[in-house]
Protein backbone atom coordinates (compact mmCIF):
# COMPACT_ATOMS: atom_id res chain seq x y z
CA UNK A 1 0.00 0.00 0.00
CA UNK A 2 3.00 2.25 0.68
CA UNK A 3 4.20 1.91 -2.54
CA UNK A 4 0.80 2.67 -4.25
CA UNK A 5 0.32 5.34 -2.16
CA UNK A 6 3.69 6.89 -3.21
CA UNK A 7 2.86 6.45 -6.90
CA UNK A 8 -0.20 7.92 -6.64
CA UNK A 9 0.78 10.61 -4.86
CA UNK A 10 3.49 11.21 -7.43
CA UNK A 11 0.95 11.33 -10.36
CA UNK A 12 -1.13 13.85 -8.37
CA UNK A 13 1.89 16.30 -8.13
CA UNK A 14 2.60 15.60 -12.14
CA UNK A 15 -0.41 16.39 -13.60
CA UNK A 16 -0.53 19.49 -15.50
CA UNK A 17 -2.04 22.17 -14.59
CA UNK A 18 -4.21 22.20 -17.29
CA UNK A 19 -6.22 19.23 -15.85
CA UNK A 20 -7.53 22.04 -12.59
CA UNK A 21 -10.03 23.55 -15.02
CA UNK A 22 -12.96 25.06 -12.60
CA UNK A 23 -16.80 24.76 -13.74
CA UNK A 24 -19.43 22.12 -14.19
CA UNK A 25 -19.08 18.89 -16.56
CA UNK A 26 -21.53 18.34 -19.68
CA UNK A 27 -21.62 14.99 -21.19
CA UNK A 28 -20.51 14.72 -25.30
CA UNK A 29 -22.43 16.25 -27.76
CA UNK A 30 -25.52 14.67 -29.11
CA UNK A 31 -26.77 16.26 -32.52
CA UNK A 32 -29.82 16.90 -34.66
CA UNK A 33 -30.15 17.90 -38.29
CA UNK A 34 -31.52 21.05 -38.91
CA UNK A 35 -31.83 23.33 -42.38
CA UNK A 36 -29.17 24.80 -44.19
CA UNK A 37 -26.49 26.68 -42.00
CA UNK A 38 -28.65 27.45 -38.26
CA UNK A 39 -27.89 30.56 -37.40
CA UNK A 40 -29.82 31.61 -34.45
CA UNK A 41 -31.54 28.52 -31.49
CA UNK A 42 -33.91 29.19 -28.83
CA UNK A 43 -35.91 26.91 -26.29
CA UNK A 44 -39.15 27.08 -24.79
CA UNK A 45 -42.50 25.38 -24.52
CA UNK A 46 -43.78 25.68 -27.56
CA UNK A 47 -46.56 22.47 -27.58
CA UNK A 48 -47.60 22.96 -23.77
CA UNK A 49 -46.47 19.71 -22.30
CA UNK A 50 -44.38 21.53 -19.36
CA UNK A 51 -40.62 20.55 -21.38
CA UNK A 52 -38.63 23.14 -23.42
CA UNK A 53 -38.80 22.71 -27.28
CA UNK A 54 -35.98 24.28 -29.76
CA UNK A 55 -36.79 27.19 -32.39
CA UNK A 56 -33.84 27.25 -34.99
CA UNK A 57 -33.39 30.03 -37.89
CA UNK A 58 -32.25 28.71 -41.09
CA UNK A 59 -30.31 31.12 -43.00
CA UNK A 60 -29.82 29.36 -46.19
CA UNK A 61 -32.76 27.40 -46.33
CA UNK A 62 -34.82 30.49 -45.35
CA UNK A 63 -36.88 28.40 -42.36
CA UNK A 64 -37.13 28.06 -39.06
CA UNK A 65 -37.27 24.14 -37.76
CA UNK A 66 -39.12 23.29 -34.75
CA UNK A 67 -37.61 20.66 -32.99
CA UNK A 68 -40.38 19.03 -30.10
CA UNK A 69 -38.65 17.73 -26.84
CA UNK A 70 -39.25 14.19 -26.62
CA UNK A 71 -39.74 15.00 -22.67
CA UNK A 72 -35.93 13.76 -21.82
CA UNK A 73 -33.80 16.20 -23.53
CA UNK A 74 -33.78 14.46 -27.02
CA UNK A 75 -35.52 15.90 -30.69
CA UNK A 76 -36.24 13.36 -32.89
CA UNK A 77 -37.72 14.97 -35.47
CA UNK A 78 -37.99 18.75 -36.99
CA UNK A 79 -40.71 20.60 -38.44
CA UNK A 80 -39.70 23.13 -40.98
CA UNK A 81 -41.87 26.37 -41.75
CA UNK A 82 -40.79 29.02 -44.28
CA UNK A 83 -39.98 32.66 -43.28
CA UNK A 84 -38.79 35.34 -45.39
CA UNK A 85 -35.14 35.28 -47.27
CA UNK A 86 -32.15 34.40 -44.75
CA UNK A 87 -33.45 34.08 -41.13
CA UNK A 88 -30.33 35.37 -39.07
CA UNK A 89 -32.33 35.33 -35.83
CA UNK A 90 -35.38 33.68 -33.86
CA UNK A 91 -37.43 34.20 -30.76
CA UNK A 92 -40.36 32.90 -29.02
CA UNK A 93 -43.18 34.88 -26.48
CA UNK A 94 -46.47 35.47 -26.50
CA UNK A 95 -47.28 37.96 -28.93
CA UNK A 96 -50.84 37.33 -29.00
CA UNK A 97 -51.84 37.01 -25.66
CA UNK A 98 -53.18 33.68 -26.06
CA UNK A 99 -50.81 31.50 -23.16
CA UNK A 100 -49.01 30.14 -25.88
CA UNK A 101 -45.72 30.68 -27.70
CA UNK A 102 -45.35 32.41 -30.84
CA UNK A 103 -42.57 33.12 -32.84
CA UNK A 104 -40.44 35.68 -34.51
CA UNK A 105 -37.29 35.44 -37.09
CA UNK A 106 -35.27 38.72 -38.18
CA UNK A 107 -34.78 38.05 -41.92
CA UNK A 108 -31.23 39.59 -43.30
CA UNK A 109 -32.03 39.84 -47.18
CA UNK A 110 -35.86 40.61 -46.86
CA UNK A 111 -35.62 43.34 -44.29
CA UNK A 112 -38.03 41.87 -42.84
CA UNK A 113 -39.61 40.06 -39.34
CA UNK A 114 -42.04 37.41 -39.76
CA UNK A 115 -44.04 36.46 -36.90
CA UNK A 116 -45.65 32.72 -36.52
CA UNK A 117 -48.83 32.48 -34.20
CA UNK A 118 -49.31 29.20 -32.20
CA UNK A 119 -51.89 27.17 -33.55
CA UNK A 120 -51.50 26.19 -29.23
CA UNK A 121 -50.05 22.77 -30.03
CA UNK A 122 -46.63 23.59 -31.25
CA UNK A 123 -47.63 23.77 -34.93
CA UNK A 124 -47.99 27.26 -36.25
CA UNK A 125 -49.92 29.40 -38.83
CA UNK A 126 -48.27 30.73 -42.21
CA UNK A 127 -45.95 33.31 -41.55
CA UNK A 128 -47.11 37.50 -41.48
CA UNK A 129 -44.18 39.40 -42.41
CA UNK A 130 -43.28 43.14 -41.27
CA UNK A 131 -40.96 45.95 -42.87
CA UNK A 132 -37.75 46.79 -40.61
CA UNK A 133 -34.53 48.48 -41.79
CA UNK A 134 -31.95 47.21 -43.93
CA UNK A 135 -30.18 43.70 -43.18
CA UNK A 136 -32.34 43.05 -39.95
CA UNK A 137 -30.01 40.79 -38.21
CA UNK A 138 -30.99 39.79 -34.23
CA UNK A 139 -34.60 40.82 -33.04
CA UNK A 140 -35.70 40.60 -29.14
CA UNK A 141 -38.85 40.89 -28.08
CA UNK A 142 -40.16 42.80 -24.63
CA UNK A 143 -43.16 45.20 -23.14
CA UNK A 144 -41.03 48.07 -23.97
CA UNK A 145 -44.12 50.62 -23.64
CA UNK A 146 -45.66 49.48 -20.06
CA UNK A 147 -49.21 48.55 -21.99
CA UNK A 148 -48.29 44.56 -21.22
CA UNK A 149 -47.77 43.55 -24.30
CA UNK A 150 -44.76 42.74 -26.24
CA UNK A 151 -43.56 44.68 -28.80
CA UNK A 152 -39.62 43.70 -30.84
CA UNK A 153 -36.79 45.53 -31.14
CA UNK A 154 -34.38 44.57 -34.36
CA UNK A 155 -31.14 45.25 -35.15
CA UNK A 156 -30.24 46.06 -38.66
CA UNK A 157 -26.88 45.57 -40.11
CA UNK A 158 -25.21 47.18 -43.11
CA UNK A 159 -27.25 49.72 -45.01
CA UNK A 160 -26.70 52.09 -42.40
CA UNK A 161 -27.39 50.47 -39.47
CA UNK A 162 -30.41 51.33 -37.24
CA UNK A 163 -32.70 49.80 -34.41
CA UNK A 164 -36.49 49.24 -35.55
CA UNK A 165 -39.24 48.99 -33.09
CA UNK A 166 -42.43 47.57 -33.83
CA UNK A 167 -45.00 48.16 -31.42
CA UNK A 168 -47.86 45.52 -30.39
CA UNK A 169 -51.51 46.72 -31.53
CA UNK A 170 -52.50 44.08 -28.34
CA UNK A 171 -53.53 40.82 -30.67
CA UNK A 172 -49.65 39.71 -32.17
CA UNK A 173 -50.28 42.64 -34.91
CA UNK A 174 -47.64 45.51 -35.18
CA UNK A 175 -47.39 49.19 -36.04
CA UNK A 176 -45.16 50.39 -39.09
CA UNK A 177 -41.82 50.56 -37.44
CA UNK A 178 -39.69 53.02 -36.08
CA UNK A 179 -36.09 53.42 -36.36
CA UNK A 180 -33.33 54.85 -33.84
CA UNK A 181 -29.62 55.53 -34.19
CA UNK A 182 -27.00 54.41 -37.39
CA UNK A 183 -24.04 52.82 -36.97
CA UNK A 184 -22.00 50.55 -39.11
CA UNK A 185 -23.13 46.83 -38.47
CA UNK A 186 -25.77 46.25 -35.43
CA UNK A 187 -25.45 42.63 -35.20
CA UNK A 188 -27.28 41.84 -31.25
CA UNK A 189 -29.49 43.49 -29.40
CA UNK A 190 -30.79 42.98 -25.82
CA UNK A 191 -33.49 44.73 -23.83
CA UNK A 192 -33.52 45.03 -19.92
CA UNK A 193 -33.70 47.69 -17.60
CA UNK A 194 -29.78 49.46 -17.37
CA UNK A 195 -30.75 52.21 -15.81
CA UNK A 196 -33.10 51.22 -12.65
CA UNK A 197 -36.11 53.06 -14.08
CA UNK A 198 -38.43 50.07 -14.44
CA UNK A 199 -38.83 50.32 -18.49
CA UNK A 200 -36.48 48.38 -20.93
CA UNK A 201 -33.58 49.82 -22.23
CA UNK A 202 -31.82 48.36 -25.48
CA UNK A 203 -27.44 47.13 -24.76
CA UNK A 204 -27.05 46.97 -29.07
CA UNK A 205 -23.75 44.97 -30.54
CA UNK A 206 -22.13 46.99 -33.75
CA UNK A 207 -19.82 44.88 -35.22
CA UNK A 208 -18.22 47.31 -37.26
CA UNK A 209 -17.10 49.05 -34.46
CA UNK A 210 -14.96 48.53 -31.38
CA UNK A 211 -18.36 49.65 -29.38
CA UNK A 212 -21.65 48.63 -27.91
CA UNK A 213 -24.97 51.39 -27.59
CA UNK A 214 -26.97 52.02 -25.25
CA UNK A 215 -30.56 53.33 -26.39
CA UNK A 216 -32.39 54.66 -22.97
CA UNK A 217 -36.29 54.53 -23.03
CA UNK A 218 -37.75 57.10 -22.52
CA UNK A 219 -40.54 55.63 -20.60
CA UNK A 220 -43.13 54.80 -23.29
CA UNK A 221 -41.07 52.87 -25.92
CA UNK A 222 -39.64 55.97 -27.15
CA UNK A 223 -35.75 56.04 -27.09
CA UNK A 224 -33.00 58.66 -27.17
CA UNK A 225 -31.31 59.09 -30.25
CA UNK A 226 -28.26 59.92 -28.42
CA UNK A 227 -26.10 57.07 -28.50
CA UNK A 228 -23.79 56.46 -25.42
CA UNK A 229 -20.51 54.40 -26.87
CA UNK A 230 -18.94 52.18 -24.95
CA UNK A 231 -15.65 50.62 -26.01
CA UNK A 232 -15.48 46.88 -26.02
CA UNK A 233 -12.62 45.92 -28.20
CA UNK A 234 -12.68 44.84 -31.52
CA UNK A 235 -16.10 43.68 -33.31
CA UNK A 236 -18.47 42.56 -31.09
CA UNK A 237 -20.60 39.87 -32.27
CA UNK A 238 -23.10 39.41 -29.72
CA UNK A 239 -24.43 41.54 -26.52
CA UNK A 240 -26.41 39.43 -23.68
CA UNK A 241 -27.39 41.58 -20.14
CA UNK A 242 -27.59 39.55 -16.48
CA UNK A 243 -27.19 40.82 -12.57
CA UNK A 244 -23.20 39.41 -12.33
CA UNK A 245 -22.03 40.18 -9.53
CA UNK A 246 -25.88 40.19 -7.68
CA UNK A 247 -26.04 44.09 -6.89
CA UNK A 248 -29.37 44.18 -7.87
CA UNK A 249 -28.41 45.90 -11.50
CA UNK A 250 -28.36 44.60 -14.80
CA UNK A 251 -24.55 44.08 -16.09
CA UNK A 252 -23.52 43.58 -19.90
CA UNK A 253 -21.39 40.94 -21.27
CA UNK A 254 -19.81 40.84 -24.73
CA UNK A 255 -18.42 38.24 -27.29
CA UNK A 256 -15.94 40.17 -29.67
CA UNK A 257 -13.14 38.90 -31.18
CA UNK A 258 -10.43 38.65 -28.54
CA UNK A 259 -13.10 37.01 -26.06
CA UNK A 260 -15.53 38.19 -23.62
CA UNK A 261 -16.05 41.58 -22.38
CA UNK A 262 -17.49 42.62 -18.77
CA UNK A 263 -19.03 46.02 -18.31
CA UNK A 264 -20.49 46.32 -14.90
CA UNK A 265 -23.12 48.48 -14.51
CA UNK A 266 -22.62 51.49 -11.70
CA UNK A 267 -26.51 51.49 -11.25
CA UNK A 268 -27.44 54.12 -14.23
CA UNK A 269 -26.50 53.07 -17.15
CA UNK A 270 -22.87 53.93 -17.33
CA UNK A 271 -21.03 51.54 -16.82
CA UNK A 272 -16.59 50.54 -15.36
CA UNK A 273 -14.04 49.88 -17.69
CA UNK A 274 -13.85 46.85 -19.43
CA UNK A 275 -12.68 43.47 -18.09
CA UNK A 276 -11.67 41.20 -20.83
CA UNK A 277 -11.76 37.10 -20.17
CA UNK A 278 -9.99 35.10 -23.26
CA UNK A 279 -11.74 32.17 -24.82
CA UNK A 280 -10.09 31.17 -27.90
CA UNK A 281 -10.05 34.41 -29.90
CA UNK A 282 -11.11 32.52 -33.26
CA UNK A 283 -14.84 33.60 -34.06
CA UNK A 284 -16.75 34.27 -31.31
CA UNK A 285 -20.21 34.45 -32.30
CA UNK A 286 -22.43 34.11 -29.47
CA UNK A 287 -22.77 34.44 -25.64
CA UNK A 288 -25.30 33.67 -23.16
CA UNK A 289 -25.35 33.44 -19.27
CA UNK A 290 -27.33 31.14 -17.10
CA UNK A 291 -26.26 29.38 -13.76
CA UNK A 292 -24.61 25.88 -15.02
CA UNK A 293 -22.94 24.88 -11.63
CA UNK A 294 -26.00 25.51 -9.35
CA UNK A 295 -24.61 28.31 -7.23
CA UNK A 296 -26.81 30.87 -7.77
CA UNK A 297 -24.99 33.43 -10.19
CA UNK A 298 -24.63 33.44 -13.82
CA UNK A 299 -22.25 31.84 -15.22
CA UNK A 300 -21.03 32.82 -18.87
CA UNK A 301 -21.42 30.29 -21.93
CA UNK A 302 -19.61 31.20 -26.00
CA UNK A 303 -19.73 29.81 -28.83
CA UNK A 304 -16.46 29.68 -30.96
CA UNK A 305 -17.13 29.14 -34.35
CA UNK A 306 -13.55 28.91 -35.42
CA UNK A 307 -12.62 26.09 -33.51
CA UNK A 308 -16.13 24.08 -33.05
CA UNK A 309 -16.18 24.70 -29.26
CA UNK A 310 -17.98 25.95 -26.38
CA UNK A 311 -16.23 27.79 -23.29
CA UNK A 312 -17.86 27.83 -19.99
CA UNK A 313 -16.46 30.58 -17.78
CA UNK A 314 -17.65 29.89 -14.01
CA UNK A 315 -18.60 33.24 -12.30
CA UNK A 316 -16.91 33.53 -8.72
CA UNK A 317 -19.68 34.85 -7.19
CA UNK A 318 -18.87 38.32 -8.02
CA UNK A 319 -18.76 39.32 -11.21
CA UNK A 320 -15.65 37.90 -11.88
CA UNK A 321 -14.79 34.35 -13.80
CA UNK A 322 -13.03 31.40 -13.91
CA UNK A 323 -10.56 30.45 -16.59
CA UNK A 324 -12.60 28.81 -19.37
CA UNK A 325 -13.55 25.42 -20.26
CA UNK A 326 -14.21 24.14 -23.66
CA UNK A 327 -16.57 21.27 -24.30
CA UNK A 328 -16.86 19.86 -28.41
CA UNK A 329 -19.81 21.19 -30.63
CA UNK A 330 -20.65 20.57 -33.63
CA UNK A 331 -18.90 22.52 -36.99
CA UNK A 332 -18.51 25.91 -36.56
CA UNK A 333 -20.91 26.75 -34.16
CA UNK A 334 -23.34 30.27 -34.54
CA UNK A 335 -25.49 30.78 -31.78
CA UNK A 336 -25.73 29.29 -28.24
CA UNK A 337 -28.86 29.01 -25.81
CA UNK A 338 -28.83 27.75 -22.18
CA UNK A 339 -32.12 25.67 -20.56
CA UNK A 340 -33.26 22.95 -18.72
CA UNK A 341 -33.75 20.23 -21.85
CA UNK A 342 -34.04 16.95 -19.87
CA UNK A 343 -36.22 18.31 -16.72
CA UNK A 344 -33.54 17.45 -14.22
CA UNK A 345 -33.28 20.84 -12.74
CA UNK A 346 -29.66 22.00 -13.71
CA UNK A 347 -29.30 23.98 -17.00
CA UNK A 348 -28.45 22.12 -20.75
CA UNK A 349 -27.01 23.71 -23.79
CA UNK A 350 -28.53 23.96 -27.53
CA UNK A 351 -25.55 24.89 -30.28
CA UNK A 352 -27.07 26.16 -33.73
CA UNK A 353 -23.57 24.75 -35.59
CA UNK A 354 -23.51 26.70 -38.45
CA UNK A 355 -21.10 24.95 -40.52
CA UNK A 356 -22.94 21.32 -39.57
CA UNK A 357 -26.67 22.33 -40.65
CA UNK A 358 -27.18 21.21 -36.92
CA UNK A 359 -27.75 21.59 -33.68
CA UNK A 360 -25.90 20.52 -30.85
CA UNK A 361 -27.18 19.18 -27.40
CA UNK A 362 -24.79 19.36 -24.48
CA UNK A 363 -26.68 17.88 -21.18
CA UNK A 364 -25.36 19.19 -18.29
CA UNK A 365 -24.07 16.71 -15.73
CA UNK A 366 -24.69 18.57 -12.34
CA UNK A 367 -27.88 16.87 -11.13
CA UNK A 368 -26.83 13.50 -12.09
CA UNK A 369 -24.29 13.80 -9.81
CA UNK A 370 -26.44 12.16 -6.59
CA UNK A 371 -26.29 9.28 -4.66
CA UNK A 372 -27.17 6.57 -7.23
CA UNK A 373 -24.23 7.82 -9.21
CA UNK A 374 -21.10 5.20 -8.56
CA UNK A 375 -18.72 6.18 -5.74
CA UNK A 376 -15.99 8.13 -7.71
CA UNK A 377 -18.08 8.07 -10.99
CA UNK A 378 -17.49 12.17 -10.47
CA UNK A 379 -19.02 13.27 -14.29
CA UNK A 380 -21.95 10.81 -14.29
CA UNK A 381 -20.93 8.72 -17.08
CA UNK A 382 -20.99 5.31 -15.53
CA UNK A 383 -17.12 4.85 -15.80
CA UNK A 384 -14.54 5.34 -13.83
CA UNK A 385 -11.45 7.67 -16.00
CA UNK A 386 -8.92 10.41 -15.31
CA UNK A 387 -11.73 12.96 -15.61
CA UNK A 388 -13.12 11.93 -12.46
CA UNK A 389 -9.62 12.01 -11.02
CA UNK A 390 -9.51 15.79 -12.38
CA UNK A 391 -12.76 16.67 -11.04
CA UNK A 392 -12.08 15.38 -7.68
CA UNK A 393 -8.75 17.22 -7.65
CA UNK A 394 -11.07 20.23 -8.03
CA UNK A 395 -13.29 19.81 -5.56
CA UNK A 396 -10.39 19.14 -2.95
CA UNK A 397 -7.92 21.89 -3.89
CA UNK A 398 -9.76 24.02 -5.55
CA UNK A 399 -13.38 23.77 -3.44
CA UNK A 400 -14.68 24.07 -7.21
CA UNK A 401 -17.24 22.02 -9.11
CA UNK A 402 -19.95 19.25 -8.32
CA UNK A 403 -18.72 18.11 -4.73
CA UNK A 404 -21.47 15.97 -3.06
CA UNK A 405 -20.37 13.70 -0.40
CA UNK A 406 -22.88 11.17 -1.54
CA UNK A 407 -20.43 10.48 -4.74
CA UNK A 408 -17.38 11.97 -3.96
CA UNK A 409 -16.27 10.59 -0.22
CA UNK A 410 -14.75 7.49 -1.19
CA UNK A 411 -13.61 6.74 2.46
CA UNK A 412 -17.31 7.72 3.70
CA UNK A 413 -15.69 9.65 6.36
CA UNK A 414 -17.92 12.60 6.06
CA UNK A 415 -15.30 14.68 4.97
CA UNK A 416 -13.74 15.33 1.36
CA UNK A 417 -9.79 15.28 1.63
CA UNK A 418 -6.87 14.91 0.20
CA UNK A 419 -6.76 10.79 1.24
CA UNK A 420 -10.06 10.45 -1.36
CA UNK A 421 -8.02 11.73 -4.11
CA UNK A 422 -5.66 8.84 -3.32
CA UNK A 423 -8.62 6.21 -3.12
CA UNK A 424 -9.66 7.98 -6.84
CA UNK A 425 -6.27 7.16 -8.51
CA UNK A 426 -5.82 3.81 -7.29
CA UNK A 427 -9.01 2.73 -8.46
CA UNK A 428 -8.92 4.20 -11.85
CA UNK A 429 -5.32 3.76 -12.66
CA UNK A 430 -4.88 0.73 -10.15
CA UNK A 431 -8.25 -0.85 -10.21
CA UNK A 432 -8.45 -1.51 -6.85
CA UNK A 433 -11.52 -1.83 -5.06
CA UNK A 434 -14.30 1.11 -3.08
CA UNK A 435 -14.73 -0.38 0.21
CA UNK A 436 -17.70 1.82 1.44
CA UNK A 437 -21.03 2.43 -0.53
CA UNK A 438 -23.01 5.73 -1.16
Amino acid sequence: MTERYAFCTLLLFALPSALFAVGPVFAPKVDYPTGDRPFSVFSSDLDGDADLDLAVANYYSHTVSILKNSGEGTFPVKVDYSTAFNPASVFASDLDGDGDFDLTSANNFSQSISVFKNNGDGTFASKVDYGTGAASFSIFVSDLDGDADLDLAVANGTGPSSISILMNNGDGTFAGKVDYGTGIDFVSVFASDLDGDSDFDLAVADNGTPFINIFKNNGNGTFSNNLDYIYTGSGPSSVFVSDLDNDGDNDVVVANGNGVVILKNNGNATFAPKVDYPTTGIGLRSVFASDFDGDGDPDLSVANSGVSTVSILTNNGDGTFAPKIDFGTGLNPRAVFASDLDGDGDIDLAIANEGGDNISILKNLLAQNNCISTKGDMNADNSLSSSDVVLMLNCVFLGEGACDLCFSDLNCDTILTSADVVLELNVVFLHTSITCSP
